[in-house]
């Protein structure tokens, strides 16, 4: 055990935790109480290790925005436009194909989709865009549509939830995003989000999801207006829902980004406190096995040293990010593969390249780096022979 956590008020937690104990939302907060990063990151760093060993995984994958244009007005947001705004857009079908497909030239096994809730396109955009992608590579896995998104849809649509699922999967849906999370208490969420989904529908989208099979991701975003018991509650909710269907494959924690929106926050969250939130989150989530630091959001240095406090994945090649970019993001659009790799080996971790349910694609055991890659004239290399190698 760590000197410091002998000699550490939080020792009892650490017990707690090495012994296979739950934590209790009290506990959860005094570990966001607690000035003592390094024993707060020493436990998460022994939760993490018990759940995936030394590995640390990252995904090639490609962001596509379909449109923001969006008819919610979330204070918190700097991405949603109007039909009036000039920097609005929204792209076809077609454009967002040859995106792909000059995005599989480059090896990508996954596309993340997201967009605002468009005024006009039908449902029937939305399943095409579905059955297009899966035409062109049966591969490729298609991480598409936030809980509000599908809520939408499925007003669009006419349809239940749970059919509009059906069909969206029937077109080629592989995963749910885990975005729109944000904070689940109620006062928090009228004041960042006004008109916006309830934490219950959130949750209930997922839910449905799950119990047809599905798998997604789930997420929280910190920093701007809530208490750290607000944190703790929201995680607590994703706890219990993840004990009743098992369907959530990772959490991604996202800090807020202060510019360009309409929450008077003047200083977003710190380092300390981004790697006080992954820890806890890697503490308080038992039943998760993956907790994602989000390089897009804090740095990819942030991120790296996040692997040592609960975190076992940093996320994307990505390719291309509006949402946090245009809240003030700072980070660039893109990470090569031999930077995703030269992170995570620096944090003393075993590289390993993951599909979109985080399952292995390969295992960088020895020192070899890829060469960046070149635009093809076939298909990409990756997505070539069987698709899981390890």
């Amino acid at each position: 055990m760590h000197f410091f956590v002998q000699r550490s008020d939080l020792r009892d937690l650490y017990d707690k935790v090495a012994a296979g104990e739950r934590l209790s939302e009290a506990d959860a907060l005094r570990l966001f109480e607690s000035k003592d990063l390094n024993t707060v990151g020493a436990i998460a760093d022994l939760a993490r290790q018990r759940k995936v060993g030394n590995r640390a995984s990252y995904i090639i994958n490609r962001y596509i925005n379909y449109s923001n244009y969006c008819i919610l007005s979330c204070q918190f947001c700097a991405f949603a436009r109007k039909k009036r705004d000039a920097d609005g857009f929204q792209f076809s079908i077609e454009e967002i194909v040859q995106k792909a497909r000059e995005a599989l030239h480059l090896g990508i096994t996954e596309l993340h989709i997201v967009g605002g809730l468009h005024p006009s396109l039908p449902f029937s955009y939305y399943t095409g865009l579905l059955k297009a992608l899966r035409e062109l590579d049966a591969r490729l896995q298609l991480k598409c549509f936030t809980a509000i998104e599908i809520l939408h849809l499925a007003w669009l649509a006419k349809k239940s939830v749970a059919e509009t699922l059906n069909e969206l999967k029937s077109a080629g849906l592989d995963s749910l995003t885990g975005g729109g999370a944000e904070i689940f208490r109620p006062e928090i969420r009228s004041a960042i989000a006004r008109g916006k989904e309830s934490a219950e529908e959130f949750l209930d989208v997922h839910r449905t999801w799950h119990r047809m099979g599905g798998r997604s991701t789930c997420t929280m975003l910190y920093g701007h207006v809530e208490s750290l018991a607000d944190r703790v509650d929201h995680l607590r909710r994703l706890r219990e829902l993840q004990d009743e269907t098992r369907g959530f494959v990772g959490f991604v924690p996202l800090p807020y980004h202060a510019d360009n929106n309409l929450i008077p926050v003047e200083h977003g969250p710190t380092g300390f406190d981004t790697l006080r939130t992954i820890a806890v989150s890697r503490i308080f989530l038992d039943n998760f096995e993956h907790v994602t630091a989000y390089w897009v959001a804090t740095g990819v240095k942030l991120a790296q040293v996040a692997l040592s406090y609960g975190a076992d994945d940093l996320h994307g090649t990505i390719l291309e990010e509006y949402i946090f970019h245009m809240a003030g993001a700072q980070s660039p659009q893109v990470q090569t593969e031999a930077a995703m790799l030269k992170a995570i080996r620096e944090a003393g971790r075993t590289p390993v390249q993951r599909n979109t349910f985080y399952e292995p694609i390969k295992v960088w055991d020895g020192p070899s780096v890829p060469a960046d890659p070149q635009p093809q004239n076939g298909p990409s290399s990756l997505l070539e022979g069987n698709f899981a190698t390890a």
